[in-house]
Order: C-alpha cells, then sequence, then structure tokens
C-alpha cells in the first residue's frame, strides 16, 4: 500500500465530511500532529488509529485500506465496452457504465475522469435520439415533414426514421469500440460532441 494514496483518502473523507485537521483530531482523541503525518504519508494508521479514524470518517477499516487508487486499464475499457447496451435500449447505455463508474470511482486512477466523460457523451446522446424522435412524432402529427424527394422506394417519413439506426447508432458504436481500445492502452478517451453534464 502507497501512504500517499491512503494518505489522499483520508484527506479526501475528511473534507468531505467539512471536518478540518483539528476537529478531525479531537474527533478521533488523536494528536493534530498526528493526523498531520498521516495526510502527508509519512506513517500510516493502524489498529486503534484506523479504527478512530474510520468511525469518525464513517467507513469501515477495511473500506479505508482498500480505498487505494491502482490502474486498472482492463476495467476502464470494460467501463467503455458497457455502453454498448444501449444496443438493446439507448438508456441502458448510460445506466450500465454509470452503476460502474458509480462502484469504481474512487478505487482506480484515472476512471473518475473517462467515466464523466463517457456518461457525458451517453447523455448527450440520448438526448439527442429523444429530440429526434420528438420531432419526427410532431412533423407527422403537424404534418410538416419536409420533402426529401424518394429514395429506393422510400418517402420522408422512412427516410428520417432510417437516420437513427444508420447514423446515430453506428456513430456510438465505433465511439465505444475505439475509447475502449484507447482506454486499455492509453488511458485516455476522445467523446465528441458531448455536453458537460458532469464535470
Amino acid at each position: 500500500m502507497k501512504n500517499t494514496d491512503l494518505a489522499k483518502k483520508i484527506k479526501t473523507l475528511r473534507t468531505k465530511k467539512g471536518y478540518s485537521q483539528e476537529q478531525l483530531a479531537n474527533l478521533t482523541e488523536l494528536s493534530l500532529r498526528t493526523v498531520q503525518r498521516i495526510e502527508n504519508g509519512e506513517t500510516e494508521p493502524r489498529g486503534d488509529t484506523l479504527i478512530r479514524l474510520a468511525n469518525v470518517l464513517d467507513v469501515t477499516p477495511n473500506d479505508l485500506i482498500e480505498w487505494i487508487e491502482k490502474e486498472d486499464r482492463g476495467f476502464m475499457a470494460f467501463l467503455n465496452v458497457s455502453a454498448l447496451s444501449f444496443i438493446v435500449f439507448p438508456l441502458l447505455g448510460l445506466i450500465v457504465p454509470l452503476s460502474l463508474w458509480i462502484l469504481k470511482k474512487d478505487k482506480i486512477k484515472n476512471i473518475d475522469s473517462i467515466g464523466k466523460k463517457l456518461l457525458n457523451f451517453q447523455i448527450t446522446w440520448c438526448l439527442l435520439i429523444f429530440t429526434w424522435y420528438m420531432f419526427l412524432i410532431g412533423s407527422m402529427v403537424f404534418n410538416i415533414l419536409p420533402d426529401l424527394g424518394s429514395f429506393a422506394g422510400m418517402g420522408s417519413k422512412e427516410i428520417m426514421l432510417l437516420i437513427v439506426p444508420t447514423i446515430l447508432y453506428p456513430y456510438n458504436f465505433i465511439f465505444i469500440i475505439i475509447n475502449a481500445i484507447r482506454s486499455y492502452h492509453t488511458g485516455n478517451v476522445f467523446y465528441k460532441p458531448a455536453i458537460r453534464f458532469m464535470k
């Protein structure tokens, strides 16, 4: 275990609780110097010290020890591939990776930023699909579909309905595959266009 990894987690948990180092020291009945040394990675909390910190930070000692960010590019690739569940139902392409991201976001290095990029892209894609279908339904209800002529025996309505399966679905599929490979080899992804819902 790296002291710096555990130190960062303890500092993050303390900050989330809104405690200063002095307050954490008082609540755990540890010295301020001990808390400072732990957060600086100079020492590792063990035994009673670990239990006290875990109790005050509302985690178990095992959770505290296991919350070490490690690089796992295999899981990052899997996270990206999980978005392919959109093929079954569009929202699954958002729900499945969101669940995986929440499960591992504090445990794997760089997964927070990669997960956010993937989720922003999937949210944007779902909104685009929804907007497109709403436009089509509105156009058909009010009979204002633009005349696109005919192509291969299809009229305007059929041509516009084909945009989702022939353009939007393959676009999402290709980006997921490319980024799954990129995340495995370089630990980086590129999802565009994407509205930044999660920053």
